[in-house]
């Protein structure tokens, strides 16, 4: 008995708004108060921006594997321009404890 399996595309998979995640990562890695950064200084610091970012994008399925829902390209590429935007809010550090933001980030990964 064979089973098909049909994966979805991740946002990672398809685009990623880069310079934005890029400009955040650059920024986190300057503050020098309230940031976690500051307790200790680390030898192999990783930029928390860029992994949000990815962890994120991991989750999220492209609008491309929901056809249903986004009939045309323009569509889709719509859909994803919004979760770009969720995307490019959420890399932020002043916004970690944004529960508005983690709320509409949830939801864009159902």
């Amino acid at each position: 008995m064979s089973s098909t399996v049909k994966t979805r595309k991740k946002l990672i998979e398809v685009a990623l708004p880069l310079e934005a995640i890029n400009i955040a990562s650059a920024k986190e890695k300057s503050i020098r108060h309230g940031h976690p950064s500051t307790l200790h200084l680390w030898w192999a610091r990783r930029p928390l921006a860029a992994a949000r970012a990815v962890i994120f994008a991991q989750m999220v399925d492209d609008p491309s594997s929901h056809p249903e829902l986004f009939t045309t390209e323009e569509a889709q590429e719509a859909e994803r321009q919004r979760i770009f935007r969720i995307l490019e809010k959420l890399v932020l550090w002043e916004n970690t404890t944004t529960v508005r933001l983690t709320a509409n980030s949830l939801a864009a990964t159902l």
